[in-house]
């Protein structure tokens, strides 16, 4: 190979951006065991305006917001499962996120999906973190063995539904993946607690740090103290 190529092909390959994956359940009050939320927000088929994806403090708006994300594309239902893959990249040009929006129904598929992206083949450094954002289903239905069946290079993961640390915990074990952010009370999973802790942990935070932001990001949403809302997340 010439070296000219050689080099700039080297420099493509250093610029391009590590990838974040995150995997989001709409809320759906017909198909998941969640508490009702009102119809407008609880439409599993309607990304627009449900809760974990088109309302104020969900993941879209609350990134497109925040000044440090931009959104790069979307693409409407890449399958049947997904209604929406938007990729946002951060102004350091480091970090891609790309997030999944699963319709209300498929939530066992996008906890499968959850799990395969931890135990994928794609070396850590180009997807080092995978997050989950909905409705805890592992609350309403048994994970398949073949989900946890291979063991990742070691990703991080983020787990944002109700008491994700008892319910997920020993599934993320089995594909060796390593909890960042958990959970261990009933709570609302809201796109600005990811945001919180992508801060952090773009940093280069400890856990204790990043949990100490989703605390801080859960209290003033839910007009809590701090020291409250730490004890929805998993001390590390």
């Amino acid at each position: 190979m010439r070296p000219f190529l050689f080099l700039f092909l080297a420099f493509t390959a250093a610029a391009e951006p590590a990838r974040i994956q995150v995997f989001i359940a709409l809320a759906d009050n017909k198909s998941q065991g969640i508490q009702p939320v009102p119809p407008a927000i609880g439409d599993g088929d309607d990304a627009e305006r449900n809760l974990y994806w088109g309302c104020s403090e969900a993941l879209k708006p609350v990134l497109k917001g925040a000044g440090g994300w931009k959104l790069e594309r979307t693409e409407s239902n890449p399958n049947p499962d997904i209604i929406e893959r938007a990729t946002f990249r951060h102004k350091g040009g480091k970090w891609e996120l790309v997030a999944n929006v699963y319709r209300g129904s498929a939530i066992r598929q996008c906890t499968v999906d959850f799990f395969a992206a931890l135990a994928g083949e794609e070396p850590r450094d180009r997807l080092p973190l995978v997050a989950y954002i909905g409705h805890d289903g592992l609350m309403d239905f048994a994970l398949p063995e073949t989900a946890t069946a291979r063991r990742g290079p070691g990703r991080e993961a983020i787990v944002l539904c109700c008491k994700s640390q008892g319910y997920f915990a020993p599934h993320l074990e089995k594909v060796g993946a390593k909890p960042l952010l958990t959970t261990t009370q009933l709570m609302y999973p809201g796109g600005f607690i990811l945001s919180a802790a992508l801060d952090g942990w773009m940093a280069g935070e400890t856990p204790a740090q990043i949990r100490q932001r989703a605390a801080a990001a859960y209290a003033r949403n839910q007009k809590i103290s701090v020291k409250a809302a730490a004890g929805v997340f998993f001390e590390r």
